[in-house]
């Protein structure tokens, strides 16, 4: 069930689409180098990457299609957004990594983190405004919670579930991981009005 690639202002919706995706994985490997917490999704990524190797990028490309995988008994539609965003966040967040070197002293980690929690937001603005469907780890939430859960209930439950997961395999928990999950709900609805394409302007 593939929403299909439609609507106004397309070259500009698929820009912002791509920029914001790429963005989403600069400011997660800003907050890996930062090495203060991540948040809770990349607990994961990076928890599995010390126990099994590969790295941060490739296991969130991996994770991003098993939680795809989990969309089909959910009957969740998927659109273009959906599978760049399995695709893109990776790499990107492998290229940040390897060109952002780990800062030895405590002030530029705080910067990185910090940094990279806006970068986040304003990735999230970017690619949800331009209205391609919603990333793989969105999808199963929203899927589990039109079958009984509130939005904000499966949210907690999946975010808490993963970030236990991912510390106990060695992810990074800190005070990244709670200023990300505090700030980042504010940041998106700050971000995503002045962002969104509006489609029903056309």
């Amino acid at each position: 069930m593939f929403l299909p690639i439609t609507g106004p202002f397309l070259g500009r919706r698929l820009a912002r689409l791509v920029v914001g995706l790429v963005l989403f994985g600069v400011g997660a490997g800003l907050m890996i180098e930062a090495n203060l917490g991540l948040s809770p999704w990349d607990v994961l990524h990076q928890g599995l990457a010390v126990q099994f190797g590969l790295t941060v990028g490739t296991w969130t490309v991996i994770v991003a299609f098993a939680v795809l995988a989990l969309w089909i008994p959910l009957r969740e539609r998927y659109g273009l957004g959906t599978v760049l965003n399995a695709l893109i966040i990776g790499p990107a967040i492998d290229a940040t990594t390897a060109l952002v070197a780990e800062p030895s002293t405590l002030l530029p980690r705080v910067a990185l983190m910090l940094a990279g929690t806006v970068v986040v937001a304003l990735a999230t603005g970017l690619y949800i405004g331009a209205h391609f469907g919603p990333g793989p780890r969105d999808g199963l939430m929203t899927g589990i919670a039109r079958r009984g859960p509130s939005i904000r209930l499966a949210r907690a439950s999946i975010e808490l579930a993963v970030l236990i997961a991912g510390w106990l395999l060695g992810g990074t928990v800190g005070p990244g991981t709670i200023v990300f999950a505090l700030a980042i709900g504010p940041l998106v609805q700050f971000f995503l009005p002045r962002l969104e394409v509006d489609v029903s302007a056309a």
